[in-house]
C-alpha cells in the first residue's frame, strides 16, 4: 500500500508541475469547454471554431480538453488562425482516443481533478458550450473557484441560450430562491450566443 501511495503522489505532482511548465509563460489564454460528442457540422461546434479563430487572431491562446466535438472545433479554429497556441489538455483513458489533431501544445493528465484545475489556472476566462456531465462538472468547478475568490477577475460565458436556459432557471428559482447562493453570484455567469460580444470583452481583460 505504501508503494502505491508514493506512486499516486508522484503522478499528482507530475500533473501540476508539467501543467505549470507548459502554461505559465504563454500569455493571455482562454479556455473553451464543451461536449466531445458534437459533430463538426453542429451549430455550436461551428460557433466554437469561429470564436477560437477570432480570439487567436488577437493573439489569445485557446485551451481545451483536447478531445473531439466542441474541443476539436475550438482547437481547429485556433490552429488555423496560426497566430496563437492551440492547447489541448487531455487525460489518459483506457481504450479511448482523447487528443485531437489540431493541437500545437499539449499535455496528457493522469487525473481529472488536476486537469480541471490546470484548464483554467492560467486563463482569463472560459467559454462553455453545450455538453454533458463532464462539461457540467467543469462548469461548476469554475463557478465554485470564482465564487470563492480563487479565480479573481475570471469571466464565465455560457454559449447556447436555448440549451442552458433551464439550468439558469434552476439556479435562479432554486439555488437563489432557497438562499443557497447570494444575489451577486447570479452575475458570475454571462449567457449569450453573441460571440462578437464575448470576443470584445475577452480582448479587454
Amino acid at each position: 500500500m505504501k508503494k502505491e501511495k508514493v506512486i499516486c503522489k508522484d503522478k499528482i505532482a507530475v500533473d501540476f508541475n508539467d501543467g505549470k511548465e507548459l502554461l505559465q509563460d504563454l500569455g493571455k489564454s482562454v479556455t473553451i469547454f464543451g461536449s466531445a460528442r458534437t459533430s463538426s457540422d453542429d451549430k455550436y461546434a461551428k460557433l466554437a471554431e469561429k470564436l477560437a479563430f477570432r480570439l487567436s487572431k488577437k493573439n489569445i491562446n485557446v485551451i481545451t480538453g483536447g478531445g473531439n466535438g466542441i474541443m476539436q472545433a475550438a482547437n481547429k479554429g485556433a490552429f488555423e488562425a496560426k497566430t496563437a497556441e492551440s492547447i489541448g489538455l487531455s487525460i489518459y483513458l483506457p481504450n479511448e482516443k482523447t487528443k485531437n489533431e489540431y493541437i500545437t501544445k499539449g499535455l496528457t493528465f493522469n487525473y481529472f481533478f488536476s486537469r480541471k484545475y490546470m484548464l483554467v489556472k492560467y486563463s482569463k476566462a472560459c467559454v462553455i458550450f453545450p455538453g454533458g456531465f463532464g462539461t457540467l462538472d467543469e462548469m461548476f468547478e469554475v463557478l465554485t473557484l470564482t465564487q470563492t475568490g480563487k479565480l479573481n477577475g475570471f469571466k464565465i460565458y455560457l454559449v447556447g441560450c436555448d440549451y442552458w436556459k433551464y439550468l439558469i432557471k434552476f439556479i435562479e428559482k432554486s439555488l437563489y430562491k432557497e438562499n443557497m447562493i447570494d444575489k451577486e453570484d447570479l452575475n458570475i455567469i454571462t449567457l449569450t450566443d453573441n460571440i462578437k460580444q464575448i470576443e470584445k470583452e475577452i480582448v479587454l481583460l
